[in-house]
């Protein structure tokens, strides 16, 4: 039986609501005032939903939500208020609110948002647990964030780990998709059976083909011997297919038919072989824009996106960036940690950068720093110019933190077009109409 707090300081509502809840077999606790709810959430015997309101005399909803949240991170949280709060709506759910609801609310929707925050709250809980396990054991790079949107990806991954149905994880290059695939393989029914990934995008559409369906003798140039394909290779487990928005139009066909008919049909043969493999797929790109311009088969977009996970970058999870930075130190330090090697100005230059090449970049860059930075802390100096130099946005947005130079905003701005043109000076030196030498002489200024 799921156990219930609501706190509210309307005796009617609470009547209201703890009449509802029992009748679908909920077990419920009520609170009068913030105060006395908060003494309701002992740690050793903690609900297993909240429900409060946000307008209370004593303790408001955010600061219940906050405690909570603090003793029981995965506790849902659900808060209702009698007045349109555009601003407590966005603050709760920054402070991880699983949904905020208006009053007067439909008791359908009430209950509806509860049984869906029980089931993402339990998920959550067995993501948690089983990346410990995972990281003890077997996975080092283990999928590390507390920021909000990242454990609601994580929970949803969770749920769909226990299932048997097609993947398709979204995101920006270097924010882990592949992790997420290991885990959703390691955490599934199939975790004893292979895990086989392919770069799509690495290989041509016949090379591709081949190795994903196998090819029989002699059905090209080389063909000496029959051949098995990955799809076979990877019976009774799961096959990640990564970057499968970068496969030709022909190719999404032949893929499609697998999807559809769970049959393989290796190259020069006619014989389909029937396979039992779960799919998971991944892409960089937006494939719903990419069905929209034509690029990537509509049929095969649905069949792909069954079960849809979005892999947030890390500009939107950036209160989780010393977590991987604690991370990617004791890899050569065990005792290392972020306040200890980093000034607070170094620190504060990493969580404003905007990290395009998210978790990969900020990975590669705290090696850079443990195999050529000093010995002690390390400064704001000692980090790479494209962090250390004041980014471009920051600088003349409507409400900068100071007035920036003029000589600032011009270097910023340099460093902006040397990034968009890959690193080149000569390319970036076109983009602005300037000559080559001009920039070589910023850069080795600011190196000085």
């Amino acid at each position: 039986m799921n156990r219930l707090l609501i706190i509210d300081d309307e005796e009617s509502l609470l009547y209201t609501l703890k009449t509802l809840f029992t009748r679908e077999g909920y077990e419920v606790e009520t609170a009068s005032s913030g105060r006395e709810g908060l003494s309701r959430l002992d740690p050793d015997n903690l609900p297993d939903l909240l429900i409060t309101d946000i307008k209370m005399p004593d303790i408001n909803g955010i600061d219940v939500l906050r405690a909570a949240k603090k003793v029981d991170p995965y506790l849902p949280v659900v808060l209702i208020t009698a007045q349109a709060d555009k601003q407590g709506a966005i603050t709760a759910c920054n402070e991880g609110a699983y949904h905020f609801l208006e009053k007067p609310f439909e008791n359908r929707k009430l209950l509806e948002i509860c049984r869906e925050a029980l089931e993402d709250s339990r998920a959550g809980r067995r993501y948690s647990e089983r990346r410990r396990e995972l990281c003890s054991v077997q996975l080092p790079e283990c999928l590390i964030g507390e920021a909000a949107e990242f454990k609601k990806t994580m929970s949803l991954t969770a749920r769909a780990a226990e299932s048997d149905s097609t993947i398709l994880i979204q995101g920006e290059s270097g924010t882990g998709k592949e992790l997420v695939a290991k885990f959703i393989y390691r955490s599934s029914a199939r975790k004893d059976r292979p895990f086989v990934p392919v770069n799509c995008g690495a290989l041509t559409e016949t090379l591709l083909e081949s190795e994903l369906f196998g090819h029989a003798k002699g059905s090209f140039t080389g063909a000496i011997s029959n051949k098995d394909g990955l799809f076979k290779v990877a019976s009774g487990g799961t096959i990640f297919l990564d970057e499968v928005g970068e496969t030709s139009q022909s190719f999404q066909v032949k893929l499609l038919r697998v999807l559809q008919e769970k049959t393989i049909t290796p190259v020069g043969s006619t014989d389909p072989l029937a396979v039992d493999v779960r799919v998971i797929a991944a892409t960089n790109k937006n494939l719903e824009a990419e069905v929209d311009s034509g690029h990537f088969r509509r049929d095969l977009f649905y069949r792909l996106n069954v079960i849809p996970i979005v892999v947030p970058p890390l500009r939107e999870r950036k209160e989780d960036i010393p977590l991987l930075i604690d991370h990617f130190l004791k890899r050569n330090d065990e005792k290392a940690d972020h306040k200890e090697r980093f000034t607070p100005g170094a620190l504060e230059k990493l969580m404003s950068y905007s990290w395009p090449g998210n978790i990969r970049e900020l990975e590669n860059v705290i090696e850079q720093l443990m195999v050529l930075g000093p010995k002690g802390k390390f400064t704001e100096k000692d980090l790479p110019a494209k962090i250390s130099i004041p980014q471009v946005e920051p600088l003349v947005s409507e409400k900068p933190k100071r007035t920036p130079t003029l000589e600032a905003v011009e270097t910023a701005y340099i460093q902006w077009v040397m990034d968009q043109a890959g690193g080149s000076k000569e390319e970036a030196a076109k983009i602005l109409g300037i000559d080559p030498s001009t920039i070589y002489r910023k850069m080795r200024k600011l190196s000085q």
